[in-house]
């Protein structure tokens, strides 16, 4: 027991190229257990390099970029400030408690000199293009192998006269997956596995490290590490897959009911308990009710608060990714939760720099609103199935639990405030080009509104 309380909490890196980057690790009840990327960002990943000695993080890492994870997972939806010593001193889930897939694992790039001092047996080159190692005329081939239909199967690439390979599984997203399935003329990505279940276990892999924006025309845009230089420190078997579908969702958020509804409410904490449990108050709130213990529910917060409209234009039903019987239930609000990262509302400075937490949101998802002609098919009560049918749209009004944006600790001013749907990309659809909004907000000590707003990437 005394060697558990010992070893408590302690974080390491794995996978990666050396001791400042990898799949980030946490040790718990005597065993390393891997963290979940939902919620995972700057903040986390600078305390995890700090931890282990770095100044600070070059960045965090997704979908299990240094490959899958091979642990339980021990944390997930982590919420922390950036100044604890530890990830234990964070907020989260709870130990254990995950509904991520061995694809999701979260991980760090720490500033290092090892970062920028190229050391071949570490370091890989700077990222390029495909099309940038091809020659002139050179002829750029990608294809589908191993599926069960035409429609799925690992990805093999092949340039000039050299000979087919596939291409290494870490990090490999739905951005990734929905160049492929374009280019293909196949539609959309449905599905972006990480897998040896299409083959090519024993075909060359010859391409790592491959990231897409997700609008490109083909894979030769994206970018990827060096050719013929693989980093897949992933598992064997570790190989990019798609599985295409010729319809898809496509989230919009409508802007112009933000600029409507936008308005400031101050709130007593005791009123807000239940949205705490639910980290949508800003980490402040935390310390007061640590601190004082007795009176921190009579403290009053700031709220800026609206309504979030979110119709589905796409041609398929927009469906959570967590199947049924793994939707949490939340006590205080009486509802399943279905996806846990659906939303995330942002203030941010003129550099960019997040100044009011945005709220991450844990949504229920139903069709609220149809056009004529349409019936509704999702709701939440009674355990029902819950999604966004094509041409409904799911609302969340401002007098909602958690729909705001606690700005208590902001100073007036002239900010970016942006509105994130879908912002982890792990639900797929047919553009995430249109998931944001991004407006101009002007905020005194008495009120607050926006305008500017256009739609944006999240």
């Amino acid at each position: 027991m005394k060697k558990y309380r010992k070893q408590e909490g302690i974080i390491r890196v794995v996978n990666g190229r050396g001791p400042f980057e990898g799949n980030v690790e946490v040790h718990h009840l005597g065993k390393w257990g891997s963290i979940c990327d939902d919620e995972w960002d700057m903040s986390e990943a600078n305390i995890v390099c700090r931890y282990l000695g770095y100044e600070k993080a070059v960045k965090p890492t997704h979908d299990s970029f240094f490959g899958t994870a091979r642990r339980k997972f021990w944390m997930d939806n982590l919420y922390c400030d950036g100044n604890e010593k530890t990830l234990a001193d964070c907020r989260f889930d709870g130990w254990g408690k995950s509904d991520c897939t061995e694809n999701e694992a979260a991980g760090v790039v720490c500033d290092s000199p090892e970062v920028y001092v190229k050391k071949p047996e570490t370091i890989k080159p700077p990222k390029i293009k495909i099309k940038d190692k091809a020659k002139e005329n050179d002829k750029i081939e990608i294809r589908l192998r191993g599926g069960r239909i035409p429609q799925e199967g690992r990805v093999e690439i092949k340039i000039g006269d050299s000979d087919w390979g596939v291409i290494c599984g870490d990090g490999w997203s739905l951005l990734e997956a929905n160049v492929i399935c374009k280019e293909l003329n196949l539609g959309y990505a449905n599905d972006a596995v990480q897998t040896d279940f299409f083959g090519g276990g024993n075909t060359s892999m010859i391409l790592s490290g491959v990231q897409c924006r997700g609008n490109e025309t083909g894979l030769s845009h994206c970018f990827h590490d060096e050719w013929g230089q693989v980093e897949c420190p992933g598992k064997k078997g570790h190989i990019a897959g798609v599985v295409c579908v010729p319809m898809m969702a496509d989230l919009v958020i409508d802007y112009e009911e933000i600029m409507r509804t936008i308005h400031l409410e101050d709130r007593q904490l005791y009123f807000l308990q239940c949205a705490m449990e639910e980290n949508c108050v800003a980490s402040q709130a935390y310390q007061i009710q640590k601190e004082d213990t007795h009176g921190w529910h009579l403290e009053t917060r700031r709220l800026l608060r609206f309504t979030a409209r979110i119709p589905n234009v796409g041609t398929a039903d927009f469906r959570p990714f967590i199947p049924k019987h793994l939707w949490e239930w939340h006590s205080c609000h009486m509802h399943y939760h279905s996806m846990e990262v659906f939303a995330t509302f942002d203030v941010m400075d003129k550099n960019g720099t997040k100044v009011a937490e945005g709220h991450k949101a844990s949504f229920c998802l139903e069709d609220n609103q149809c056009i004529p002609g349409v019936q509704p098919t999702y709701a939440c009560a009674n355990y029902g199935d819950q999604g966004i049918s094509v041409n409904c749209s799911d609302i969340y009004r401002y007098n909602i639990d958690c729909q705001w944006i606690d700005i208590t600790d902001l100073d007036p001013g002239i900010y970016h405030f942006k509105v994130s749907i879908n912002p982890e990309f792990k639900v797929a659809e047919i553009s995430f080009e249109n998931n944001a909004a991004l407006c101009t907000l002007y905020y005194t000590e008495s009120y607050a509104y926006v305008n500017n707003c256009s739609l944006a990437r999240p």
